[in-house]
């Protein structure tokens, strides 16, 4: 028993450590998903509250939001309709799940295979490190993300004045997704033989949660929505006689995919995943003769993912136009916000003009990330016997930021698409509405571009601070979410790029802005080129 005792500690041995530097290194990338998943919840309770102050427009805004299939699909049913904190709760269960998904993800393939493919791991197991402590920490570390979610969240949520027991249920049902997550990008890190497989994996089972969610909610299949940890959140029904016990079934089952996990570690040898990796050809294909083709190698896979989620938001978003004028009718509030968002069109322009906006800042995560390839490439140590050869750092960065400029305009085209197909479809005007959904996604893409240089700023000028282009972004995203509740001043408003982007459709085009915005992108985009050039590698 002591040996098997002993054992069993010393596979755990250096966890404590692990776990400190795991949440040393991710410390910038972990506080900006809290903040921004925190403000999102304090955000939609703030503003919820001063939109719908009388029994009658909450009502009527549950009786649109559940009479709308497409809205159904994105966001979820609506079960606690009399309150506030039940709109608030239905809001964040499906999108907030999803999201926290994703930052759970991340954060755990980061600290498992990606430091294994990084050759991370091998120098730490070389030292008094135990072969399940390096997935316990990456674990630990995911965990301890979600927990923090939870807590500030609950408290952002009785701030604002909503119940207490309320709103810690709310903040606890974003551990259920959270956890699940965790638990299964430990997994995926054990199957897959590279970090980027391993987050396709997970994000791919993700992705079917939200789905078999939306197809559960929206086509009354009680039944699918009851088989996923998104579906459980939505079903803890916060502010409306909250099942605790639903709580305890995203732990439940993260504790058996971690063992699951731990099983798979012991059978696989460390840099190597269950799921071998395809031998290569012979010779490297043409188009890899170039820094180019190396780009779109190591971008694509990421793109076209991108692209499928655009395409299905971008049909949500459509679908969701038709009904948008009944949402809204009855609250000079929303209207008012609406317009400050999206414009001083009619209701529908302002908020298409709005969801776009939104569109437009998933766009620039986009290439934001893409930017971030870069520095991985530099902290795995690729680049410098790359740059040994002829290719320079100039040349070896253009072929990234390509895909940081083509990138986001690709994107804003598929959901633009997909929008003016499901609206125009909807609403028998194809020809009419697929153009103008078309130009109001496309009118964003300069916005991202500034995003994008800061990001290349950061990289060529201070790389350590590389991560802080997803503060950034973050602060972007929250002038825009939360300026038009908060009423902030313009000048406060005006620090976004997304702000000056003209307000289509509805608003005037004009080309001032466009240009203007992607003059400072690249005059951004310059300043970390040249900042590239003169600093050291590594």
């Amino acid at each position: 028993m002591s040996g098997h005792l002993n054992g069993r500690l010393s596979a755990f041995a250096g966890t404590g450590r692990l776990v400190t530097l795991g949440l040393r290194r991710s410390r910038v990338m972990l506080v900006v998903w809290v903040y921004a998943l925190t403000a999102y919840a304090a955000s939609t309770a703030y503003g919820f509250k001063k939109l719908y102050d009388t029994p009658a427009s909450l009502h009527d805004f549950v009786a649109g939001i559940n009479g709308n299939g497409a809205a159904v699909a994105m966001y979820g049913r609506i079960h606690v309709t009399a309150s506030i904190g039940g709109i608030t709760a239905w809001r964040m269960a499906a999108i907030g799940g999803l999201l926290a998904g994703v930052m759970s993800v991340l954060l755990v393939v980061r600290h498992t295979r990606g430091d294994e493919e990084a050759g991370r791991l091998e120098l730490v197991g070389a030292g008094v490190v135990g072969r399940r402590a390096p997935l316990t920490a990456g674990l630990l570390v995911g965990v301890i993300a979600n927990l923090a979610l939870a807590v500030l969240s609950f408290l952002a949520l009785i701030s604002i004045g909503l119940p207490v027991a309320g709103s810690l249920a709310t903040g606890l049902a974003w551990t259920i997704p959270g956890l699940c997550a965790v638990a299964a990008a430990g997994v995926t890190a054990q199957v897959a033989e590279t970090a980027q497989a391993a987050r396709t994996l997970a994000l791919a089972a993700l992705g079917v949660a939200y789905l078999l969610r939306a197809i559960g909610d929206a086509g009354r299949v009680a039944w699918l929505t009851w088989v996923t940890p998104i579906g459980w959140a939505e079903q803890v029904r916060a502010f409306g006689g909250e099942r605790w016990w639903l709580l305890a079934l995203g732990p439940a089952v993260a504790l058996v995919l971690v063992a699951v996990a731990y099983a798979l570690v012991e059978r696989r040898d460390l840099g190597g995943g269950l799921l071998a990796a395809r031998t290569g050809p012979a010779e490297a294909a043409p188009y890899l003769n170039g820094p180019l083709g190396l780009a779109w190698r190591l971008q694509r896979g990421a793109l076209l993912a991108w692209a499928a989620g655009f395409a299905v938001y971008g049909a949500a978003v459509g679908g969701i136009l038709k009904g948008i004028g009944d949402l809204a009718k009855d609250s000079s509030d929303m209207q008012d916000m609406f317009a400050r968002m999206g414009g001083r069109g009619s209701l529908e322009d302002s908020y298409t003009a709005a969801m776009m906006g939104i569109i437009g800042m998933l766009a620039a995560a986009y290439a934001v990330q893409v930017v971030l390839r870069m520095r991985t490439e530099e902290t795995a140590q690729r680049l410098e016997p790359l740059l040994a050869t002829r290719v320079r750092r100039v040349r070896w960065s253009i072929g990234h930021l390509l895909f940081a400029v083509a990138g986001p305009a690709l994107l804003l085209a598929v959901a633009g698409l997909t929008a003016g197909l499901a609206h125009g479809l909807r609403v028998h005007d194809l020809g009419g509405q697929l153009p103008r959904l078309l130009g109001a996604a496309l009118v964003q893409a300069p916005a991202t571009w500034v995003a994008a240089a800061i990001a290349v700023l950061l990289f060529g000028a201070v790389p350590r601070l590389a991560a802080a282009a997803w503060g950034v972004l973050g602060a972007f995203l929250l002038l825009g979410q939360l300026g038009p509740v908060l009423r902030l001043s313009q000048a406060v408003m005006d620090l976004s790029p997304f702000t000056h982007v003209p307000k289509l459709p509805g608003g005037e085009a004009t080309a001032t802005p466009i240009l203007a915005l992607t003059a400072v992108a690249a005059v951004i985009a310059a300043a970390g080129l040249v900042s590239l050039r003169r600093r050291d590698i590594g």
